[in-house]
């Protein structure tokens, strides 16, 4: 091995100590301090606002407030964030004995979803004491106020309980009978402020003895609970794949085989012997990082993205523990990490200037205790990590730079020693990972050249040695060659350190970081993570495998087992006795986009771009075949409906349709498409397969008969369409069985194919229909035979679902549609279940990042519709099962589908809940049914009723509760809604033929009611926009000097007249008008700020429809 060295090599083997005088006395004072303060039980600290222990009886200590902050020479410091722990108290309890709950919120009023807070607390006053276990309340989800004589008693119960616990420390002899009167005063106090707190804080629970739910969780208790309820229309029921580029962590081994890793915005603790799947769910965002305690009781997940968070987690009870909000509400978090005591986190900031935050996350206080800005030139730092012999020292690392920290009463403070190619002349590369090594103060980093730099605390002669500690004397000493492939992995387990390396290879060196062993067998891709087991591994005997090291004496090599993920995402499962391998999991490593259902079985497809081809039991959650595709790229699926073929279309064009079992060919590749295949159908009957690809073109394959078999050929293609199609679907024809073919592109297009006028080389279209005027239409699917007239249903841009008649493409209904922060982009109606009414059906969607339920006949009222978000970073299809009962998303570039379970009666509920009639669609108007909106209209529906009788007639007024017809646009545009005219002639013709195929007649006037849903389902989904009023000047005005775009005021009227508006006073127009003048002087309408405060308009009228469904 090489050792490129221009100063002191390593100063100690493994297992040695090179800590400084101050050092050593520290570690000397820690040890006294833990035997005086050795008491025989459980020593856990609480914050005030939120005590949740779980022993019946307390000592309460206060403890002391840390001095302010100071800065240092030479350092960062940001001393604008200084701990604070005033407000904490140490609770001190009989383990033996179970307790009372106490709990109480913090001062401030903002609740924290599902968090339930709780601190750590070191025996005696040396922090680096490894604390037991904390015990959590989780009866009190959210934070309510702080009352003051609540404050009052509890310091009145600390000081007798400090006296007490001094008195036990100065009389060892006595400690057992003092601790008993301890127990038995903190009861009877404990019990006391129970009383006036409980009720009002955990009101859910019937005594003040209850356990919590934290505190009485054991490892395996995730998957013994029972089927909880299902609450919410769509639950994720499973994730299949997972984040290749985060870690894969060992939770629990040997028996109990179980993994943590990332599935887009989830969290998954996978439980593979026994193959079931616990999710934690509460982020928004995809997850960006996570990390893990030593004893694997405690998850931290954060996320980037717009309300970042950071989630603490219970593993043994799934339940979070504490959230952080607004960490770094710059772009979220890159990096985190977790103390060896799993007191604290660390937490690296995703912005251009990153931020370095020290959280007490066990403490109430929702600022970091300390933090710090790095500068730009160090490089985005993407990795950080705990000493674990002191949690108050740290390391980070970018490619270039490596920077170590020091954080202590004065604040945190931080150096970046020089490294560069010229400090050893030798290529350092890329740094990857760094550690602290295990026997002394050096430090470890592992690069893209193979090697390992040794950093040391490098002390002048003219320097006291107690000063070497600071992070400012870390020099790069050494620079270990140690082989030719890239390092990705730098970890220490027991007293080894252990690297990983882009050929799927695995070394152990010791201290002294001479190699141990290696495995270089395993044939894997580049290595992402390694994890090993919390269990200690079984000591060597006779009958034990261990492999045997490489060194001279060649002793048993006695490892822990491990976990090993890949960039290539494979997950793999190593025995170190006997050196067993496991593949756990082999996933898509590049996108996915096609998904498709098996038709009769409960099977599911999924494809990616990487070429793999899987098929699942999704009921039972069981790969059952699978097929690699090299180099090419699967891009859509789609079983035939009889369940006998399954049709894949590939980026390049290509079309393969396989048998649905084995997955062979049936027949040769079919490549008549110029594009990347977007869209695959087969009709009904299973002879006929159409394509769409991103040329704009619709390709047509038939099933032939062929020297007495069946097989495909290309029937014809078409350039049907000059934007890209969204949808293409196969129908029947009325009155017959013959299959029909229509596409929808984004050149607002309805086109409808003649497939029996179609030949070799011709395929004939039936007609074209434009139907939409401004929108774009985003998807459609026909519509369920609710009524005897057929219709398709599409939906827009603009939140809009329409019904067209499925012959003459007429809009008989034009419908608000689910407003979930961006259009559906894709719609399924799932099938009917047996016992389902015939009447009531069901609808799947899926907007940009969400996955929707909503009920069927569509009618405008937005709580039949509920949405949850799937892929944060953008869902690219939808499915749903033969029955019903399951859909499914494909998350595109994250990699991940999930297994959505459909629950039509928790939808059915909210339904109930939002009112019948017309109280959902009053509830959308202005002010409601009892507001000055609703009061005017009223007034302009009788204004209506006067002009249709004629304003000069001297007869009796007949008053009635309709109107007719014609006076639907007048009402519409009194109240702010000016519809185009092809929007007046849509509504005029919903109306009039909206009893026609029931009764024969057209409907000739409107009731109130009935133009309120009219009204509400027509309108813009968020109001008249600046931004529509603008664009139509554009095309109207002429420009100005000034650079403004007007109207010459005799055009206005000219043009306003000609649309039959009422005459304008000339004398109160301007001669030019603007947009501005427009909106606010004539119309009468505020004009919008800007299109932020727009959006935020937007966001909150989606928001508060979401809140009235939950």
């Amino acid at each position: 091995m090489a050792d490129d060295s221009n100063e002191t090599p390593l100063e100690q083997p493994a297992g040695g100590s090179i800590e400084g005088n101050e050092a050593s006395e520290e570690t000397l004072q820690d040890e006294q301090g833990a035997q005086e303060t050795e008491l025989p039980k459980q020593v856990t600290e609480m914050p005030a606002d939120m005590l949740a222990g779980d022993a019946e009886s307390m000592d309460i200590m206060e403890m002391e407030t840390q001095p302010p902050p100071t800065t240092a020479d030479n350092f960062s410091v940001d001393a604008a964030t200084p701990e604070t722990e005033e407000n904490e108290l140490s609770i001190t309890t009989n383990p033996h004995e179970s307790g009372a709950d106490v709990t109480e919120g913090p001062s401030e009023e903002r609740e924290e979803t599902a968090a339930i807070t709780g601190t750590l607390e070191d025996i005696g006053e040396d922090e680096q004491q490894v604390p037991t276990e904390p015990q959590w309340e989780s009866k009190a989800p959210t934070r309510l106020p702080r009352s003051t004589k609540v404050e009052q008693d509890l310091q009145q119960i600390g000081q007798k309980a400090q006296e007490s616990d001094q008195k036990n420390l100065r009389d060892k002899e006595s400690l057992a009978d003092q601790e008993s009167q301890n127990i038995q005063a903190g009861a009877e106090m404990s019990q006391e402020e129970t009383g006036s707190l409980e009720a009002p804080i955990t009101a859910s629970s019937a005594s003040a003895k209850e356990e919590s739910l934290v505190s009485s969780a054991t490892p395996g208790l995730l998957f013994e609970e029972d089927e909880h309820i299902k609450t919410h229309p769509i639950s994720l029921s499973w994730a299949f794949g997972y984040n290749s580029h985060l870690p894969v962590y060992s939770l629990l081994d040997e028996e109990n085989r179980v993994i943590l890793y990332v599935s887009s915005h989830t969290a998954v603790i996978h439980d593979i012997l026994r193959n079931r799947q616990y999710h934690l769910q509460g982020h928004s965002n995809s997850i960006s990082c996570l990390c893990v305690s030593e004893d694997r009781r405690w998850i931290a997940t954060a996320d980037q993205g717009p309300d970042n968070l950071i989630i603490v987690w219970d593993a043994f009870s799934g339940i979070p523990v504490h959230t952080i909000f607004d960490s770094h509400p710059e772009d979220g978090v890159g990096a985190i990490a977790i103390s060896q005591d799993a007191k604290y986190l660390v937490t690296l900031g995703a912005g251009k200037v990153q931020r370095v935050c020290i959280w007490k996350w066990t403490s109430p206080e929702e600022k970091p205790m300390w933090s710090v800005e790095l500068q730009p030139a160090f490089g985005y730092q993407n990795y950080i990590v705990f000493n674990p012999k002191n949690h108050k020292e740290l390391v980070s690392n970018s490619k270039t730079q490596v920077l170590f920290y020091l954080w202590d009463s004065s604040g945190l403070q931080y150096s970046a020693p020089h490294l560069t190619d010229r400090t050893f002349n030798k290529t350092v590369g890329f740094f990857s990972q760094s550690v602290f090594h295990f026997g002394n103060l050096q430090a470890l980093t592992a690069t893209s050249g193979g090697k390992l730099v040794v950093w040391d605390a490098v002390c002048p002669p003219s320097m006291p040695a107690s000063l070497c500690v600071k992070p400012q004397n870390r020099k790069a000493i050494k620079l270990m060659y140690v082989q030719k492939d890239a390092l990705t992995v730098l970890t220490a387990s027991d007293s080894y350190f252990v690297t990983c390396d882009v050929k799927g290879h695995i070394k152990f060196y010791d201290g002294q970081l001479q190699l141990v062993n290696w495995y270089s067998h395993f044939k894997l891709g580049p290595i992402q993570s390694i994890s090993f087991s919390k269990n200690p591994p079984s000591p060597a005997s006779n009958n034990s495998d261990y492999s045997s090291s490489c060194t001279i004496n060649g002793q048993p090599f006695i490892i822990r087992n491990f976990i090993l993920s890949t960039l290539d995402a494979t997950v793999l499962h190593v025995t170190a006795e006997g050196t067993k391998l496991d593949k756990l999991m082999e996933e898509a490593k590049e996108a996915v986009n096609a998904i498709a259902c098996h038709p009769s079985q409960h099977l599911i497809a999924i494809g990616s771009h990487c070429g793999l081809l899987k098929v699942w039991d999704f009921v039972q959650t069981k790969y059952l075949i699978s097929r690699i595709f090299m180099g090419a790229s699967i891009q859509c699926l789609s079983y035939d409906p009889e369940g006998s073929f399954l049709a894949a279309g590939f980026t390049d064009g290509s079309v393969y349709i396989l048998d649905s079992i084995s997955l062979e060919n049936d027949c040769k590749e079919l490549k008549y498409s110029k594009g990347p295949v977007t869209q695959i159908s087969f009709s009904h009957d299973s002879q006929y397969l159409a394509t769409a690809d991103e040329k704009y073109s619709v390709t047509v394959y038939k099933r032939i008969l062929k020297n007495g078999e069946r097989s495909w050929e290309h029937l014809a293609g078409l350039h049907s369409h000059y934007k890209p199609i969204r949808n293409i679907i196969f129908g029947v024809l009325l009155d017959s069985d013959q299959p029909r073919l229509l596409s929808l592109g984004e050149d607002r297009l309805l086109v409808e194919y003649d497939l029996g006028s179609s030949s070799k080389e011709y395929l004939a279209v039936l007609r074209r229909d434009r139907i939409e005027q401004r929108a774009v239409p985003m998807c459609l699917a026909w519509y369920p035979p609710f009524t005897p007239e057929a219709f398709i249903l599409t939906a827009n841009n603009q939140y809009k679902m329409k019904l067209y008649n499925a012959t003459t493409k007429m809009c008989r209904k034009t419908l608000l549609g689910p407003t979930y922060g961006s259009p559906l982009e894709k719609i399924q109606i799932l099938p009917a279940a047996n016992s389902q009414d015939p009447q009531k059906r069901y609808l799947a969607y899926i907007t940009k990042d969400k996955v929707g339920l909503q009920i069927l006949p569509i009618d405008g009222n937005p709580h039949k519709s509920s949405a949850f978000i799937c892929h944060p970073g953008g869902v690219s299809n939808l499915a749903s099962s033969y029955d019903g009962c399951h859909v499914f998303t494909a998350g595109g570039n994250d990699c991940i589908v999930m297994k959505w379970e459909i629950n039509v009666n928790a939808l059915e509920a909210a339904v109930s809940l939002g009112g019948e009639d017309l109280i959902p669609f009053y509830n959308l108007l202005d002010g409601g049914r009892d507001g000055e909106f609703f009061r005017e209209l009223e007034d302009y529906f009788y204004y209506a009723q006067l002009r249709s009788q004629g304003i000069d007639a001297m007869e009796t007024r007949q008053v009635s509760t309709h109107i007719p017809l014609e006076e639907v646009p007048f009402v519409m545009r009194a109240m702010g809604f000016y519809p185009s005219e092809e929007k007046i002639e849509d509504m005029i013709n919903e109306v009039k033929f909206s009893e026609y195929v029931h009764t024969g007649k057209q409907v000739t006037n409107i009731n109130l009611g009935d133009f309120i849903k009219l009204y509400i389902n027509h309108r813009p989904a968020f109001g008249l926009s600046m931004k529509e009023i603008q664009n139509a000047f554009q095309v109207l005005g002429y420009g100005t000097e000034n650079g403004e775009i007007v109207i010459n005021k005799g055009d206005l009227l000219q043009q306003l007249q000609c649309r039959g508006a009422a005459a304008l006073m000339e004398e109160e127009i301007p001669e030019e008008i603007t947009a501005e003048i427009f909106t606010a002087d004539i119309l009468g309408l505020p004009t919008p700020e800007s299109d932020e405060t727009e959006t935020e308009k937007n966001y909150e009228l989606t928001s508060s429809i979401e809140s009235a469904e939950s």
